[in-house]
């Protein structure tokens, strides 16, 4: 989402303040098992596409594959994981494809004024975090005049919107949401879900398709207008992650996509890479008389409607434990036993950083200068981290070490501090060395 544009006696104390985040992940990647190579090596399906991977980047994913993969001479049985396939989960949004494809939905919804008045005309039932500066400015610029809300024609309304959803602030400079937990909640992703409100997933697929064939079809680099500015217009598959997602199916992996945008739009776009709607995981609406609501549906130990979890940092984590290896309760948001785990994941941004940590084999990174992901990466203290620029318009070298030992880690309550490792200990500031030219 634009907003995506947006862990000695001291580190003992705080190792304890932190210690539900320091257990999980030193359970993460203290249980994983040594793995050997089976007699399939070298007989999987391959990977086809070279150019734009780092390094020996494509080699470790190819013996990953060979190793794992249930091809070859028949495969391995999956004696180590119970006869279950391999799992490898990819967040969606600039890791397999370029670009936001929340945004491109939002930004066709309001080209097209397909936004609803919100119930009673009161825009704090959008979103229970949305603040009273927001809802106020929200109102003031988008007032009920019929069933949607004429976005398309009225610029005012459009930008306060997109300004909202993008920037989490108001065109006044107010912010926009406040009170939740900022390890498994982003407000700003989630209201992009919560403002499909009366419409049925049929119905948004539709728009998301829409908005994909349009994204699809600008060039590259093309921007669009929406109120009175202008926003990310175009939109590219990866090539390189087509290719990967292709082989590791037919090496007898389970793909599964985990996406902070909403489940109905990842399922439109991960269809075009063989990724079917059982294997989509996105952020997902209560519904109720065949029409979506402004409700989330929960994970774990948050019931359906408290809207406080979505698929963001630690919500990840909680709904691949639920939804693909059928964790129940509050169990799902912890890290489970490395048999029921997945054996590769991919991802770009600071959101992926829990579900990425729980891969048990490998963890593909793509370099968007994101703070924690890149400290974690960097350190890469098990040696299976691979950083990869991005395919398309990679990032340059960041001037600067990212700030691992001070304000690369965000807590709970939103505050900065530092990157730690499963012991507690620190990570250093870490010098970007994996980026375009």
């Amino acid at each position: 989402m634009n907003l995506k544009r947006r862990c000695a006696a001291a580190a003992a104390v705080l190792a304890v303040a932190t210690t539900g985040l320091i257990t999980v992940q030193a359970t993460a990647e203290a249980t994983q098992p040594p793995r050997t190579a089976r007699s399939t090596a070298g007989k999987c399906p391959t990977l086809t596409v070279s150019p734009g991977w780092y390094g020996d980047n494509r080699a470790r994913l190819q013996k990953m594959i060979d190793t794992y993969g249930r091809c070859g001479d028949g495969g391995h049985k999956g004696a180590d994981r119970g006869g279950a396939k391999p799992v490898a989960t990819f967040d969606w949004d600039n890791t397999v494809i370029k670009n936001d494809v929340g945004d491109a939905t939002m930004f066709w919804l309001l080209r097209n004024s397909k936004i609803r008045t919100p119930k009673n005309a009161d825009w704090h039932t959008t979103s229970r975090y949305l603040t009273d500066p927001a809802a106020k400015a929200l109102a003031k610029a988008c007032p009920a005049t019929g069933a949607t809300l004429p976005t398309r024609r009225d610029t005012g309304c459009a930008d306060e919107i997109a300004a909202v959803y993008s920037e989490g602030a108001t065109t006044g400079g107010n912010a926009a949401f406040a009170g939740y937990d900022h390890r498994r909640m982003e407000p700003q992703y989630a209201w992009l879900a919560q403002l499909t409100r009366g419409w049925s997933t049929h119905q948004v697929k539709d728009f998301a398709a829409a908005a994909r064939k349009q994204n699809l079809a600008a060039p590259v680099g093309t921007e669009q207008r929406v109120g009175t500015g202008d926003f990310t217009g175009w939109a590219r598959y990866y090539d390189q992650q087509r290719d990967l997602i292709r082989t590791l199916k037919k090496a007898g992996f389970d793909v599964y996509v985990v996406s902070a945008s909403p489940e109905p739009v990842a399922e439109v776009w991960a269809k075009s890479v063989g990724v079917d709607a059982r294997h989509t995981i996105g952020i997902r609406n209560v519904t109720a008389h065949g029409k979506l609501t402004a409700r989330l549906a929960g994970c774990g130990s948050v019931k359906d409607g408290d809207d406080s979890m979505i698929t963001y940092i630690d919500g990840k984590r909680c709904w691949i434990n639920q939804e693909i290896y059928g964790v129940k309760g509050a169990a799902a948001e912890k890290v489970q036993p490395a048999h029921r785990r997945q054996v590769f994941a991919a991802g770009d941004s600071d959101t992926d950083i829990s579900f990425l940590r729980d891969a048990t084999a490998l963890r593909l990174v793509l370099n968007r200068n994101k703070n924690e992901l890149m400290c974690r990466a960097y350190d890469n203290g098990d040696g299976r981290w691979l950083v990869n620029p991005m395919f398309i318009e990679p990032k340059g070298k960041l001037a600067k070490p990212y700030p691992c030992a001070s304000t690369g880690y965000t807590e709970r309550d939103g505050e900065a501090g530092p990157v730690r490792r499963a012991d507690g200990s620190v990570i250093p500031d870490q010098k970007d060395t994996v980026h375009g030219s």
